[in-house]
């Protein structure tokens, strides 16, 4: 039987302050369980992404070491490969968002035990303006504590690193007026923040019941928080959005599989909490089932 190869893109920096044991078990798990392991350790922004793009094609999996971002830049890559290998996740960093919605074990040993099992299971690929994102693509308000936190900050602090950002942007909330469209519907309007995506958490912050989101249904679940009008207002929204009470309160939470956003203001993106400079035209696209995990 031909000997299955097994590629390992691991991000030396995420999640610096844990230890390393841990990864040379779940190597030699996956080593046992049968795979030629090959790993490549990252050296810059954008390595995992172009790794994964050249070497992809040569193995029959790629298993991505590190935190939400490393698995962006790998997902990323292998979005580009006409037939892409099965992906694996061994997370490693300070929140892990997808992973938890997954229940993919925090224990690197754990989750290479599952990789071994060999279940593959598909998962729905966002593309925003053609780029890929794997779990969520969001706007204004907290948006950029997914990605501005010091990851010093993030390795020691983990949550709390993001709640402490998003704290320093209160006092500089302000509505993004935008013109949107999702499902046939328009949604013109302003708001504080926006996402779509296709995990139970975002950001370490926000929770979406699992109960209303399936990875695998060709869907984005899509929250709009509109701009309120009056402190009460927006107490009135923090404490819909912190009991999960996203029916309530003027917020805006629907089930969509594209979206189309224009606006004339400054408006970054976080893309899986990656950056994402401002354009004036965005769009969104849901590729069902464009990608197959092993879990």
């Amino acid at each position: 039987m031909k000997q299955r190869k097994l590629l390992m893109i691991v991000n030396p920096r995420a999640g610096k302050s844990k230890s390393h044991g841990p990864l040379f078990d779940a190597a030699a798990a996956l080593s046992q369980a049968g795979y030629l392991l090959s790993i490549h350790i990252t050296t810059a922004p954008g390595d995992a992404a172009e790794t994964a793009r050249r070497e992809g094609g040569r193995v029959d999996v790629v298993v991505a070491v590190g935190g939400d971002g490393t698995l962006n830049e790998v997902v990323s890559g292998l979005a580009e490969l006409r037939r892409p290998p099965l992906l694996g996740y061994l997370p490693q960093g300070s929140t892990n968002d997808f992973a938890a919605s997954l229940r993919i074990s925090g224990d690197p040993v754990e989750a290479a035990a599952a990789i071994t099992r060999n279940v593959p299971q598909c998962l729905d690929l966002g593309r925003w303006n053609g780029r890929s994102f794997l779990y969520v693509a969001s706007f204004g308000a907290f948006t950029r504590t997914s990605y501005a936190a010091p990851q010093a900050a993030k390795n020691a602090l983990g949550h709390f690193a993001y709640i402490l950002e998003g704290m320093k942007d209160l006092s500089t909330l302000r509505p993004y007026q935008v013109r949107l469209t999702a499902g046939g519907e328009n949604l013109d309007g302003e708001y504080l923040f926006g996402a779509v995506c296709n995990s139970t958490s975002i950001g370490g912050l926000m929770k979406l019941d699992p109960q209303r989101v399936v990875l695998d249904d060709g869907l984005f679940e899509m929250l709009l928080v509109p701009s309120p009008k009056t402190p009460a207002d927006l107490q009135s929204l923090v404490h819909a959005l912190l009991n999960q009470e996203y029916d309530r309160q003027g917020l805006v939470f629907r089930h969509v599989s594209s979206i189309h956003l224009e606006t004339e203001v400054d408006l970054p993106w976080s893309l899986d909490g990656e950056y994402a400079p401002s354009v004036p035209v965005v769009d969104i696209e849901n590729h069902r089932q464009g990608l197959t995990m092993l879990l």
